[in-house]
């Protein structure tokens, strides 16, 4: 973690053959920042109480750690195409480091059918939800949207989505962190007593006289676990993908896994806490929590901030799906 500032730094060292490392990590962030971080967050403080935050904590720690493994491994088996592009991946080292082609083959139909299939429809799904409960759009329509939009991005091939990555993620992060700044610095008097609750549920300090401390924990471990893979994708295999494309500075494999921590720390610590305090600022009934997904955080940012807030989610999560595209 000491080392981010200075990564981030070098990240912009343009290098030719490739994409800049600040690229690739917008590229990889833009995976990794969506509904997991959103919609994800509430249905895991739903499912497992507030204690799921702290595991969420725990999943980014070692998601760093088998980031860094993965891109490192990315930068190391890397190919250049006939168009001067960089290629890898986890299909590459397992081709080329293991010896397994079959391997590389299985795991790239898998990747395939991953994110063909379930995670661009659990973005849509979420957009969808969205833009109904804020500007009562058809579903039908926001999706016919979306699928044009994705077409013109992938239309544009890597160098063009990773140029568009790097003004599109960074922008919608701050603008996510900053809204939530602002939320927690008008409601500071609160924070102290939901981090304690945080930590309280998630060792179920409180439901151990209750004889339910077992089970309390294993819903929060696992609640936290679960959306905080789908959040921050770490170990996955698809980050490596946009690190292998990188031409890294310093021009050393383990360069580029350091910058992709930076994402699922980014991802996780920053953007999902952001996202866990509005959800518990906002006053409920006997403190209970729905299983409504994005729904429920436009609910909270109304309560917190009005009207407008239900419609700013709806922008934010219609900009997770274009980036991700």
């Amino acid at each position: 973690m000491r080392k981010f500032g200075r990564s981030l730094k070098k990240s912009l060292h343009p290098q030719p053959g490739g994409l800049t490392s600040f690229q690739a990590l917008c590229t990889s962030l833009a995976a990794r920042v969506g509904s997991g971080n959103l919609a994800g967050v509430t249905l895991a403080i739903a499912a497992g109480g507030p204690g799921a935050v702290f595991w969420m904590w725990v999943s980014a720690l070692l998601g760093m750690a088998s980031s860094f493994a993965e891109c490192s491994l990315a930068q190391l088996y890397k190919e250049r195409d006939s168009r001067g592009q960089f290629r890898g991946g986890p299909a590459w080292y397992m081709a080329r480091g293991l010896g397994m082609r079959w391997m590389g083959v299985l795991f790239s139909i898998l990747l395939l059918l991953a994110y063909g299939f379930i995670f661009n429809t659990v973005q849509a799904n979420s957009v969808a939800h969205a833009l109904r409960y804020a500007f009562d759009l058809p579903a039908a329509v926001s999706g016919g949207v979306l699928a044009v939009v994705v077409l013109l991005a992938i239309l544009r091939g890597l160098r063009g989505v990773a140029r568009l990555m790097q003004w599109i993620v960074p922008f919608m992060a701050l603008l996510w962190i900053a809204t939530s700044l602002l939320i927690g610095l008008w409601h500071i008097t609160a924070l102290p007593t939901i981090f304690a609750t945080i930590f309280r549920c998630a060792f179920g300090w409180q439901e151990a006289a209750a004889g339910a401390v077992g089970y309390t924990i294993s819903q929060a471990l696992t609640s936290g676990f679960q959306r905080g893979m789908f959040s921050n994708e770490a170990g996955m295999g698809s980050s490596p993908n946009a690190a292998a494309a990188a031409a890294s500075w310093p021009p050393h494999p383990a360069a580029q896994g350091i910058v992709q921590m930076i994402g699922v720390f980014i991802d996780t610590i920053v953007i999902c806490t952001a996202s866990a305090i509005i959800v518990m600022l906002a006053p409920r009934p006997d403190n209970e929590y729905t299983l409504n997904g994005i729904q429920d955080l436009q609910h909270a940012m109304s309560v917190l901030v009005g009207g407008w807030g239900a419609g700013f989610i709806a922008s934010s999560c219609c900009c997770s799906p274009l980036a991700l595209s």
